[in-house]
């Protein structure tokens, strides 16, 4: 930003030498459309919107779980929150309604497979689900994988690529893999259906801190 801010201080003692009249001032996106830093911001109000609403379910419904589940869903609305302000998305994303309505008793159940908006993706046969199985590009080094609460197939979200990408998670620390399909968006490099993060978790354990995600197709 301090790089940027030299430069549009030296334009701007260029236009004034140049007798420019008029004040440029920056174009703030659109909301709903992609920010200049290629940001959906449509789509990142959107799992914003969903996030907050899961977390309204649990503190509306809680069991013994929820603690942990809301601790790890704030984790991925701080992180929309951030993608928001660098993408210059305007508004709140949603986030004042956020709770409100049928959305969050939809979701105050996150270990249930409760809903089937997930049901168009499909598993991938059994070998791949625990290790060994294709092996593809590893994308989004560092990032943590955690639970959307959604039920249905085996499925992903994800912010960074499109419906239809085929991502392999890997918890490194029990070495349990499984292939999906991504099927909506979310914040995340990549979040879990229910059923997908059965697969890969570790008892009891909501998050997985050390995880391989590889694009396969």
């Amino acid at each position: 930003m301090a790089n940027r801010q030299a430069v549009v201080n030296l334009i701007n003692q260029r236009r004034a030498a140049a007798g420019c009249g008029n004040q440029v001032e920056a174009q703030k996106p659109q909301q709903g459309q992609a920010a200049t830093s290629g940001e959906d911001c449509g789509g990142l109000d959107k799992a914003l919107q969903n996030n907050l609403n899961f977390i309204a379910g649990q503190q509306a419904s809680p069991d013994a779980q929820s603690e942990a589940r809301i601790a790890n869903r704030q984790a991925v609305v701080d992180l929309i929150q951030q993608r928001r302000k660098a993408a210059g998305c305007e508004g709140d994303g949603g986030a004042g309604n956020a709770g409100q309505g049928n959305n969050a008793g939809n979701n105050n159940q996150g270990n249930n497979n409760a809903g089937n908006n997930q049901g168009q993706a499909t598993a991938q046969p059994a070998p791949e689900q625990q290790n060994g199985g294709a092996s593809g590009r590893q994308v989004c080094n560092g990032s943590t994988v955690t639970l959307s609460g959604e039920g249905g197939a085996p499925a992903a979200s994800s912010g960074e690529f499109p419906i239809g990408t085929t991502l392999k998670v890997t918890n490194l620390d029990n070495n349990k893999s499984t292939t999906v399909k991504v099927a909506s968006v979310s914040g995340s490099c990549a979040l879990l259906n229910n059923a997908a993060f059965e697969q890969v978790r570790e008892p009891g354990k909501f998050l997985i801190r050390r995880a391989r995600i590889e694009k396969i197709g």
